[in-house]
Parts: structure tokens; C-alpha cells; sequence
């Protein structure tokens, strides 16, 4: 049974969609908005185009239009979908047009897949952390060089602005947005009706930490999470991040005991060990999924496995395919 929703009012929720824009970028995050809804929430969506005329997605799917991006009232959360069209051209001075004024006025923003370049074109993240899908991430961060470019995060939260990895990760993106206006527990009960895996394909494997609860309220937390996130590997002890953050370790360490109820480094442990889950079910070696999962040798990992799981880390990973293969009928799946 879920809790009551944190946010009870109803809230907006625009996605700017034009011609050749991805289908599932505008259906994924859609989806769990409207899904949030059968659990108390009441999110109001509305497909907006840069003129208010209908357009045709990348799959010749008609989209009906309920107005135009620039006549619209300020809403709540403006959302920008991708397309296959861009990087491969410029963004045109009209679809950057079309999300600069709502952007402006919105009470958070944020693009799925390729809509980063969108936002971008549109000036919005400028001076911002971002990240898009990872083949073109690069292009992303050559094109727009104020903008500091994470090819590797699921998504990216920069104050009220953020950006998300290819196609599904806009479910991710979703559902964190969903649970930092309903909490966790209505988050999760969205995750469960859809479906929705932590498993990645490709090179973007990291996972969506504020699905493990909710997000940190101090702002230099917020920053510590985006950090560890975006690269586990790095030194994150204590030290370093306070000295990165500006603050002192015992400030530091006690807005992790207040806000939290738990120390930095049991919490860098617990987003290294699920993204080693990740990285294991996607069927990376124990020995990979430690190291790319930052831990400092295998055997750290193992420790960590059979504290919270009572297993290893192998036995773990033979137990999830055996469970895989049981559910497709003998044979592997692939995706």
C-alpha cells in the first residue's frame, strides 16, 4: 500500500515534441506521469509544438498538439524530447526558439535523449552539467563547450535543470522526478507496474540513485551525489569531497548523520554496490564490475556482496541468468 502523495496538487507537465521526434521519448516519460496518476498523483500532460500544428514522430506516428510552446502558460515541468535528426544537423533557430521561453518559466526542465541539444541550442544549459546518449556525447559537449558534458550518467540534475542518457533513460528521469514530488514509495510503486529494470545496454550503466530514496535537501549533498554518480571510481573519501564541496569533514559528515542517517563512505559503498548489480545482470565479469563500480579491489566487493546480499558477487550473477533463462524458455534473451 502506498503512502499519500507528498505533493497532493496537480501539477503540469509539458513535452515539446516537432517532426522526427523520438516516439518513446515523449511516450516513456508520458507513461510514468500517467501511471503516477493511479497512484494519487494528478499530473496534467500536454504535447506542445514550436507553431501549436501537429507533428509526425521518427516512427510516422501523427501527435495531436494541444498548443504552442510560446503561447503556453508557465508550467510546472517542461520537458524536451529527442530525435535522431540532431546532432546529425543544427538545432533550427525555431525549435530553439520554442524552448527557450517556456524554459525560462518553468519550474524545472529537463530533456530526454538527443532534447539535449535542444536546451542547449536554446542556451539553457550553458554553464550547466549535462549528459545525452552516449554515442553522441561527445558532439554534444564539442557544439556547446560552456556546457560540462557526464557520457556516462543515466541522467544529470543541475539546480532545476536536467538532462537524460538515451531513449529509456527517460524513464528513469521520470521517476526520480515523480519521486521528488511524491517521495519514494509512490515512485516505486510506478517502477513495479511498468516494469522497469535497472539493467543498461551499452556504455551509460550507471543507475538512478534517488530511486533509493529521497533526494538529499542540502545543496552540497545534492552536489556529493552527483559526484559519486558521475565517477565512482574517484577518490571519494571523506577529505576530498569535503575539500571539493567547501565545507569541513565534520560539517559534511554530520549532514550525512541529519539528513541521511548514514556516514559519506557507507553511502558511496551503497551506490557503488548497485551500480556492481547493474554491471553484473548487464553480464560483465565480478572482476570488471568491481573496478568500473569503483571499488578498490575485488574482494572489497565480495565483502560488500555478502553483507547485503549473503552471497558473492558470482553466485549472485549464475542465480540471475538461471532465472532469466527459466523465464524465456531455456534461451538467453537478448535486447
Amino acid at each position: 500500500m502506498s503512502t499519500p502523495p507528498v505533493n497532493a496538487g496537480p501539477h503540469s507537465v509539458a513535452i515539446l515534441v516537432y517532426d522526427g521526434v523520438t516516439l518513446l521519448d515523449v511516450a516513456g516519460p508520458a507513461e510514468v506521469f500517467k501511471e503516477a496518476n493511479r497512484f494519487g498523483a494528478d499530473y496534467r500532460i500536454m504535447l506542445l509544438s514550436p507553431n501549436g500544428a501537429d507533428v509526425t514522430s521518427n516512427l510516422g506516428v501523427r501527435l495531436s498538439i494541444d498548443g504552442a510552446a510560446s503561447s503556453g502558460p508557465a508550467v510546472d515541468t517542461f520537458l524536451v524530447a529527442g530525435s535522431g535528426l540532431y546532432p546529425r544537423a543544427r538545432v533550427p533557430a525555431d525549435l530553439a526558439d520554442a524552448a527557450r521561453v517556456p524554459a525560462a518559466v518553468a519550474g524545472r526542465v529537463a530533456s530526454i535523449c538527443t532534447g539535449a541539444f535542444v536546451l542547449a541550442a536554446a542556451g539553457v544549459l550553458d554553464g550547466k552539467r549535462a549528459t545525452t546518449h552516449w554515442q553522441v556525447a561527445h558532439e554534444l559537449a564539442a557544439q556547446y563547450p560552456t556546457s560540462r558534458v557526464e557520457p556516462d550518467a543515466i541522467y544529470v540534475r543541475d539546480g532545476t535543470t536536467y538532462t537524460s542518457a538515451g531513449v529509456t533513460a527517460g524513464i528513469d528521469l521520470a521517476l526520480a522526478l515523480v519521486e521528488e514530488d511524491h517521495g519514494p514509495d509512490l515512485a516505486r510503486d510506478v517502477a513495479r507496474a511498468l516494469v522497469v529494470y535497472m539493467q543498461r545496454a551499452g556504455g551509460q550503466s550507471q543507475f538512478s540513485a534517488p530511486l533509493q530514496g529521497p533526494p538529499p535537501r542540502s545543496p552540497a549533498l545534492r552536489k556529493f551525489t552527483d559526484l559519486v554518480t558521475a565517477n565512482p571510481r574517484a577518490d571519494h573519501s571523506v577529505g576530498e569531497l569535503a575539500k571539493h564541496l567547501n565545507v569541513s569533514n565534520r560539517h559534511l559528515t554530520r549532514l550525512f548523520h541529519d539528513e541521511l542517517s548514514t556516514t559519506p563512505a557507507r553511502y558511496v559503498e551503497n551506490i557503488r554496490f548497485d551500480m556492481a548489480r547493474a554491471l553484473l545482470d548487464q553480464g560483465h565479469t565480478a572482476t570488471q564490475a568491481a573496478t568500473l563500480a569503483g571499488f578498490p579491489s575485488y574482494e572489497s566487493m565480495r565483502r560488500v556482496f555478502a553483507r547485503k546480499l549473503s552471497t558473492s558477487p558470482a553466485a549472485y550473477q549464475r542465480r540471475f541468468s538461471t532465472t532469466r533463462r527459466a523465464n524465456t524458455g531455456g534461451s538467453q534473451a537478448t535486447s
